[in-house]
């Protein structure tokens, strides 16, 4: 059971970091949001599955990694069902669209940053947290920790005002846009590695 559950979430990972990039080229907002909400329960079954194979030396940081997972999936899970609902649905006025609407580079953008920050802690501690006994296992654990370097930037980028005033439609942006397609290209590696590790590996 544990190692079909585990192999569903990388599944999930990787199938909704392909569609989100897909939906980033085609500029399709709606299911870009709505695919990011599935992402973050796939992550997190993903790194509870890597979290159960931690060994007892290694269980702190497979602990650390497994709760950061859980705080990335609440606060990306409130940006875009907020994105998905309220921003979409009800007629905000022009101060609560500054703050809600992400396209404006507001409050929710900045927290889903610090979401996405939360997941690269995640990552660098369930990478952290394992051994790896084969060339496959060892280029997901690579992957893995090496992502952990997104937490930097993900939390002080915020704090430096550069995302102030961003429009959809800027070259902010557009750059933006081109940043997550390329985040896309790194990231997919790791739930395809982590449902090939789950497969061959044999849990209790």
């Amino acid at each position: 059971m544990n190692r079909i559950v585990s192999k569903i979430g990388a599944a999930v990972v990787s199938a909704t970091v392909f569609l989100f990039a897909v939906f980033l080229i085609f500029d399709m907002l709606f299911w870009s949001y709505l695919v990011c909400m599935f992402l973050a329960i796939g992550y997190v079954i993903l790194a509870a599955g890597l979290q159960h194979e931690s060994t007892e030396d290694r269980r702190v940081a497979a602990n650390a990694g497994l709760a950061f997972a859980a705080v990335y999936a609440v606060l990306i899970l409130i940006v875009y069902f907020a994105q998905t609902t309220s921003v979409r649905l009800e007629g905000l006025s022009e101060q609560a669209a500054k703050i809600l609407d992400y396209r404006n580079g507001g409050l929710l953008f900045n927290y889903d940053l610090l979401g996405y920050g939360m997941m690269a802690l995640s990552t660098f501690f369930i990478g952290l947290s394992m051994k790896a006994a084969t060339k496959l296992d060892k280029w997901l654990k690579i992957f893995l920790m090496v992502h952990g370097v997104f937490f930097l930037s993900c939390f002080i980028m915020p704090m430096t005002g550069v995302f102030t005033g961003m429009s959809a439609g800027g070259s902010a942006g557009k750059g933006g846009t081109i940043a997550l397609v390329i985040w896309c290209a790194y990231f997919l590696p790791i739930g395809v590695l982590a449902f090939l590790h789950f497969g061959k590996k044999k849990n209790a």
